[in-house]
């Protein structure tokens, strides 16, 4: 089993962190794991993406061709990556920021609104969360639980009292959202 998700979105979205987190929950769950940032040389709002390939087996090369999963967070995003994605995978678009939908009919789209979920739980900032939730998920190789340990080893002492339970409940919104969002 080898599986590949490109994580895309202006710098700030959190893309960077949401893909640290799965190449970290894989890990912890024994898998091998290889984690490739690209961004642009602005703070925010340039560009950011990274791939993340997870495996039972060692893995050849970082660099992916065809992602099982493209998280597009914005337009730019789901404009150059959609054509990658491996025909049967899953592209996920933020439908917040994004009103067009993928024009491919070989691939599984799904509408997540991960910026007004994250604005309904008190905090535009957990959208990388909800995403995250969402694609572990589509995924379907590692336990939501692994994400959330993941998500509070990463975040550290971050990660404590109510910034923890907020993030956790942006993780399982997306994960829940991503069972009703196919369009």
């Amino acid at each position: 089993m080898e599986r590949a998700v490109v994580f895309a979105g202006f710098g700030g979205q959190g893309v960077l962190l949401a893909g640290k987190i799965l190449a970290r929950a894989a890990m912890d769950e024994g898998l091998e794991v290889t984690w490739l940032p690209s961004y642009g040389p602005e703070m925010r709002g340039g560009t950011a993406n990274c791939t993340v390939v997870l495996s039972d087996e060692p893995i050849g090369s970082p660099i992916v061709e065809s992602p099982d999963v493209v998280l597009a967070m914005n337009g730019p995003s789901l404009d150059r990556f959609e054509s990658r994605v491996a025909r049967g995978g899953t592209v996920i678009v933020n439908s917040s920021l994004i009103s067009k939908r993928p024009a491919r009919d070989d691939v599984r789209t799904v509408a997540l609104p991960a910026n007004d979920l994250a604005r309904e739980l008190g905090e535009p900032r957990v959208a990388n969360m909800v995403a995250l939730g969402a694609v572990v998920r589509a995924l379907g190789v590692l336990p939501l639980a692994a994400a959330t340990g993941a998500m509070e080893a990463e975040l550290g002492a971050k990660a404590r009292g109510r910034l923890f339970e907020v993030n956790r409940t942006a993780l399982e919104r997306g994960y829940a959202q991503t069972g009703a969002g196919l369009i």
